[in-house]
């Protein structure tokens, strides 16, 4: 559904003229900008532990307890590092 409404709002930009004024105007609400960067929150979540399981999958990160745990709170800090970044990308 997230990229659902990514992909409406691309749409509407991308019409005409007036299909972006539409969309810069749906952008200016404080709320609409929340969600936004919720759903953008949501897809670095998903890209980068998608990765980090395809490098577990490939063997490049071990399956061990400790590699995993480390693994995960990189990731952590990155996606923390990437929520930051759209904020100021919505903002």
């Amino acid at each position: 559904m997230a990229v659902g409404i990514l992909l409406w709002l691309l749409g509407t930009s991308l019409s005409s003229p007036e299909g972006f004024l539409t969309a810069s105007s749906i952008m200016n609400n404080f709320f609409v900008e929340l969600i936004l960067w919720g759903i953008l929150i949501a897809l670095a979540y998903h890209a980068v532990m998608g990765i980090r399981h395809l490098l577990m999958d490939f063997g490049y990160i071990e399956e061990t307890l400790e590699a995993g745990t480390r693994s995960a709170k990189i990731c952590f800090v990155i996606i923390v590092v990437l929520s930051l970044l759209a904020g100021v990308l919505v903002w």
